[in-house]
């Protein structure tokens, strides 16, 4: 499929209209989110059926949100709010893809394997039944929801979260008639989303600042002027970035390192 054929220009309208439908009947996407991930959807599987690896990304990151979604909330403030993806998230995790999707896959493989790493540790990492230990102080533990806060378990749907990507570009490859390297994709897919949560924890714990409620046991992320409760305190990190920018920056440098320095490893 040529991209922004007219078969993929009608297949990416069908596509991205039927499934933001859907995000919005289910309240997994926000109006105005539905909207910004209708124009990605649209850019990306308009340049061929590796644009398909949103939709994956998208059912896969909404059953993990979906997941135990009262326990989350009672670990974390912003749990309810993460479940509806508004423009800002649509947009932090797929904003570096739409002009790269037909030149650069391992920067595609990269971009996805780390938003739902990120997404599946977050997502599942929370639910561990151990708390987590800063990844900067890996001594110290942290109550869970805390930004830079890592688990075992979290590190692990990480590269769950990487492997699935890769199963499905593989499958999209296969429906496209692509050669490719089975093993090879796998472990790259992986490895990308292994460090791209890793770099997102490193930027959530420094740059992103957390809060906790010893009376409400809750985790909160934003700045002190927020509606924050009284009494809450302290527990890492300084206001610079918001989760998005978060997200935004850490598949930014996944992708970069994906491109030119693990692609030529894996692939060469």
């Amino acid at each position: 499929m040529r991209p922004f054929s007219a078969e993929a220009v009608a297949l990416g309208i069908v596509v991205s209209t039927a499934f933001t439908t859907r995000g919005v009947k289910r309240k997994s996407l926000s109006k105005s989110g539905a909207i910004a991930a209708w124009a990605v959807g649209f850019l990306s599987i308009g340049t061929g059926l590796r644009g398909f690896l949103l939709l994956w990304f998208y059912m896969f990151g909404t059953k993990a949100t979906k997941y135990r979604k009262s326990l989350k909330e009672a670990r974390d403030a912003s749990a309810s709010e993460g479940a509806v993806r508004g423009p800002s998230q649509v947009f932090a995790c797929n904003f570096e893809l739409a002009p790269l999707a037909s030149y650069l896959t391992c920067a595609v493989l990269a971009h996805y394997a780390t938003c739902l790493a990120d997404t599946l540790a977050s997502e599942l990492g929370i639910l561990a039944s151990k708390p987590p230990v800063l990844i900067t102080a890996p001594w110290k533990h942290v109550p869970p929801g805390t930004n830079g806060g890592v688990t075992v378990e979290g590190f692990l749907w990480g590269g769950v979260g990487g492997l699935l990507m890769g199963l499905s570009m593989m499958t999209s490859d296969l429906m496209g008639s692509l050669p490719m390297n089975s093993l090879a994709t796998l472990a790259f897919a992986v490895t990308c989303g292994v460090l791209g949560n890793t770099i997102d924890s490193l930027l959530g714990a420094t740059l992103q600042v957390s809060y906790f409620d010893p009376d409400k046991k809750l985790a909160y992320s934003g700045p002190r002027d927020t509606a924050l409760p009284k009494g809450v305190t302290h527990t890492c990190g300084v206001d610079i970035l918001t989760n998005a920018q978060v997200n935004l920056l850490s598949v930014a440098i996944t992708m970069a390192i994906g491109s030119f320095v693990l692609g030529p490893y894996f692939f060469q």
